[in-house]
């Protein structure tokens, strides 16, 4: 069994930065592809980043250059930097691990707001 926590979300402007944490306990942590995704209210949950290696990472088109996910994989930890916040990113967002390759995400975190004003 995996548990994951998030920390780090909050109220920022327009512009501004916050980094995401995702702690992983259980299981083996390196061999994961680590995910980000977020939920906007009354949307669907999207994907936003994932990586799995060193240069694995994928990113929804809205973040890229904006968002960098990376992982230390010593502290079992995925980070989100996210830089140059705009309202539109105003969502809960959630860390998910995938175990198996190609596989569905099957652990989740419990999900942290990240609030972004205008």
């Amino acid at each position: 069994q995996v548990q994951l926590v998030e920390s780090g979300g909050g109220l920022v402007q327009a512009g501004g930065s916050l980094r995401l944490s995702c702690a992983a306990s259980g299981g083996t942590f390196s061999t994961y592809r680590m995910g980000w995704f977020r939920q906007a209210p009354g949307k669907e949950r999207e994907f936003v980043a994932s990586m799995r290696g060193p240069s694995g990472s994928t990113y929804e088109d809205s973040v890229k250059g904006r968002f960098t996910i990376s992982r230390d994989n010593a502290k079992n930890t995925v980070y989100l930097q996210m830089n140059s916040l705009k309202p539109e990113d105003t969502a809960v967002y959630y860390c998910a691990a995938q175990i198996v390759v190609g596989g569905k995400y099957e652990y989740w975190g419990q999900g942290i707001q990240v609030t972004v004003s205008s």
